[in-house]
């Protein structure tokens, strides 16, 4: 079987088909808004530092467990230790990315329904962004179908295979999405009074640091980089031997980052041209954007036109590299659990998504009033995954490589079988057992209590 489970065909495939597991709709909408809030470029530098004393080495520990059990995130943990509860850690990552797909192909779904606006110029003539969004997603079937052709898109790529579909997609569409960022920012920085933007993102708020900031930059340390899922450990089952494990999770921490500062040169400069402020979630990508597209060429409609198809086409491209990620943990356990084909079991993945991925979706329209423990699906599938399954995933991930695996096992993986040098091993071993589990405690407290320590 394992001969039989396809492998990345090179190095520049690692890196960015296990980037585009990262980068995801959050580094476009949540980051900048994070940003905005806790300080400007003061955020960004404990962001930075959480990023490496956190997510890397979280990412480092899911590379070490998927290409050292070359199997999917459940079995990876049977066959690492069998006859221990550690297999719940791999089962919990397989539910958390059905729930986690589900819900977040409703907001790809909005995505896509906004990028074919922009290119039929349909978006540019509304006059109430905030009326049209409320129509659209409260429609009993509009999203819904959005919804399912997102899934659709997704599973044609998980199907063809890691090579043919995953890293194939993943080699042509993460450079587009770079560019796209690119063009973006030297459309956003030289419009008028995007000077603003440019001093409130890096120009540093010291002021502005307290304890709840700290806690902000290390939860989106965190969750932006989508470890903890398992995603990584399946991607990585997929690694060859000679695949530099630390320098790969490195690499993908400044490409996370990268995308997620040059959203914030889109944002800025962007909504300051127009004298609005950035808001959070759905309410900036769907509501004050368009706006200010709208607003700020409506002097040259056609540029404005460009510039929405772009910022839709880069959000799209962000959801469908995440998207991929999450179906393949649980396409990969089903096909391997249940020795099918993986067209099969990337439909029963697909099917299983898209039942869920509608109750999302009408949670927001007709079955609105339909609450379990008070919420709707959508907010109780995000509630789950986010406060717990992730937070939880993360800590048990670090635990088992840092007590569990034998160390010597961790070394080989890190080092390649010794041909690579890792130094600062120690440095990684005091972290997983000891730094990184206390930090998403702390995370994972705050989250679930609603910032319940600042």
């Amino acid at each position: 079987m394992n001969e039989e489970r396809g492998h990345f065909g090179s190095k520049i495939g690692v890196i960015l088909a296990s980037a585009g597991s990262a980068v995801g709709l959050g580094n476009i909408w949540r980051f900048p808004t994070e940003t905005g809030k806790n300080g400007g470029a003061a955020f960004i530098l404990i962001y930075l530092f959480f990023v490496l004393i956190l997510a890397l080495p979280v990412m480092m520990s899911e590379f070490v467990i998927g290409r050292h059990s070359r199997t999917n995130t459940v079995e990876a943990y049977r066959k690492l230790a069998p006859r221990t509860p550690w297999v719940l850690v791999g089962l919990m990552g397989v539910l958390c990315g059905f729930l986690v797909l589900s819900f977040y192909s409703v907001v790809a779904g909005w995505t896509l329904d906004y990028t074919l606006l922009s290119l039929t110029g349909a978006l540019s003539g509304a006059t109430d962004y905030g009326a049209s969004f409320d129509a659209f997603v409260t429609h009993p079937y509009r999203p819904v179908i959005f919804v399912l052709l997102f899934l659709l898109i997704t599973h044609v790529i998980v199907a063809k295979g890691v090579e043919s579909g995953i890293e194939k997609f993943s080699k042509l569409m993460m450079p587009l999405l770079l560019a796209i960022i690119l063009l973006l920012v030297v459309l956003s920085v030289t419009m008028p009074n995007a000077s603003e933007g440019l001093t409130f993102l890096l120009q540093p708020d010291f002021s502005k640091v307290t304890p709840k900031v700290v806690f902000s930059a290390m939860g989106q340390a965190f969750f932006s980089l989508s470890v903890g899922l398992g995603c990584l450990v399946t991607y990585s089952s997929y690694f060859k031997k000679d695949t530099p494990l630390a320098s790969s999770a490195l690499n993908v921490c400044v490409i996370d980052t990268l995308v997620a500062v040059l959203a914030g040169f889109i944002i800025f400069p962007t909504v300051f041209s127009v004298g609005m402020q950035p808001d959070a979630g759905p309410g900036l990508v769907f509501v004050t954007l368009p706006n200010v597209f709208n607003q700020a060429f409506s002097d040259v409609p056609w540029l404005g036109d460009i510039f929405s198809i772009l910022f839709y086409l880069l959000l799209l491209l962000a959801a469908l590299t995440s998207s991929i990620s999450m179906h393949e943990i649980s396409t990969a356990f089903i096909r391997e659990k249940f020795n099918m084909s993986r067209s099969r079991a990337a439909w029963i993945v697909t099917g299983v998504c898209g039942v869920l991925g509608v109750c999302c979706s009408l949670s927001f329209g007709p079955w609105r009033d339909v609450q379990i423990f008070g919420m709707g699906f959508f907010d109780l599938f995000d509630f789950l995954t986010a406060k717990f399954f992730m937070p939880l995933g993360g800590i048990g991930i670090c635990l088992f490589v840092g007590w569990k695996m034998k160390k010597q096992a961790v070394r080989d993986e890190l080092t390649n079988g010794g041909t690579l040098r890792m130094p600062l091993l120690w440095v990684f071993l005091v972290l997983v057992r000891f730094v990184v589990p206390v930090f998403i405690g702390l995370v994972f407290v705050n989250e679930l209590f609603g910032n319940v320590l600042f």
